[in-house]
């Protein structure tokens, strides 16, 4: 009797980690490497209550996350430029996506000047002119009057960038363009440019260990890469022309007018904003999903990447702050909840009321 308990026990549980296993639902996303922190810690937290949904998020760049999405190879893709026309075509139209965004960040100057002490202030302009080769030392004439009083050191100037197509580069590139007509002209603004010197990263990752490893450099960095890896960044003048530091704070502000201005693809701009407390570089990432949820394995994965995305759009923005993005406002999160509920699978909603 005691065998035939034991085997009808092992038979159970068995059965039941054949179950488990079935019921087990995995989604795979990947892109901006400037939502990565953001993005690890939601699926970390997420998981905590649903440990039925496996999340995976590779950052890998903004243009391979919307390269992943358009291929269908993604569940979802993240990216900090919004879809362009081109792309919304080779997606079937506008009508078929839905694009949101998850939360908004600032992208720092970090840099490398050993002996230097204070607090550096650039403005887009000078920067423009360093990213174009025509700024090459610390202490050109330029710097020094943004820093007056402050001794700059006598060294060249390293401008880094990204070299994989970016979200990041493409905030970064759309601030320059309204500071520089040379910089929009030469280089312009898009999610990878040519740049004319200077040395390059792959990521904000890639970026930030240049920085570190090259004495006199400057690069463009997501602000919780920045923070994390102890890299000094510049005040930024912005649009009022104060003198401003990255914050969720200041990000924020940034992202207070971006209702008024988002499109019908819930895509705003939020660089060079007005406002005396409003940091001037900062964008928000998206995440882009087909509408017709139908390329995912069953209606319980859709149902689960739609109820993540709501999760991170409305509960999961408390947690914003703590690692320096700004959370998304009342009225941008009431946009968004909108368009979740346009997702469906076999023609069925799969959103679950909220």
């Amino acid at each position: 009797m005691k065998k035939m308990i034991a085997f009808v026990a092992s038979v159970g549980l068995a059965f039941l980690s054949a179950s488990w296993a079935s019921a087990e639902t995995r989604l795979q996303g990947a892109g901006s490497t400037f939502v990565a922190p953001m993005m690890q810690r939601w699926v970390t937290e997420y998981q905590k209550t649903h440990p039925e949904v496996q999340i995976d998020y590779q950052s890998i760049g903004s243009g391979g996350g919307v390269k992943g999405f358009l291929e269908k190879t993604l569940a979802f893709g993240a990216s900090d430029a919004p879809l362009t026309k081109k792309e919304f075509t080779t997606a079937g139209g506008a009508d078929k996506v839905v694009q949101i965004p998850i939360v908004a960040g600032a992208i720092v100057a970090g840099y490398n000047l050993p002996g230097f002490s204070g607090q550096l202030k650039l403005d887009g302009p000078v920067l423009a002119e360093i990213y174009m080769g025509k700024i090459t030392k610390w202490n050109d004439a330029k710097i020094k009057a943004l820093n007056p009083g402050v001794t700059l050191p006598d060294i060249a100037v390293t401008p880094v960038h990204r070299t994989d197509a970016s979200g990041t580069t493409y905030i970064y590139t759309s601030y320059l363009a309204t500071q520089s007509v040379p910089f929009k002209e030469t280089v312009g603004a898009a999610k990878q440019v040519e740049w004319p010197g200077g040395a390059g990263g792959k990521g904000n990752e890639g970026v930030t260990q240049v920085v570190q490893s090259t004495r006199g450099a400057v690069g463009y960095i997501e602000l919780a890469y920045a923070e994390k890896s102890n890299v000094p960044f510049a005040l930024m003048k912005n649009h009022d022309g104060q003198f401003i530091k990255a914050s969720p704070e200041s990000t924020s502000a940034a992202g207070e007018g971006a209702l008024k201005s988002m499109d019908a693809n819930l895509a705003a701009d939020l660089w060079n904003q007005p406002g005396k407390e409003v940091y001037p570089i900062a964008g928000f990432t998206y995440v882009t999903v087909y509408k017709d949820m139908g390329s995912l394995k069953d209606a319980t994965a859709a149902a689960a990447l739609a109820d993540f995305l709501y999760w991170t759009t409305h509960d999961g923005q408390k947690l914003a702050g703590q690692l320096d993005y700004a959370p998304l406002s009342a009225g941008v999160q009431a946009r968004v909840a909108t368009a979740l509920k346009e997702l469906r699978y076999s023609g069925k909603p799969v959103l679950a009321m909220h």
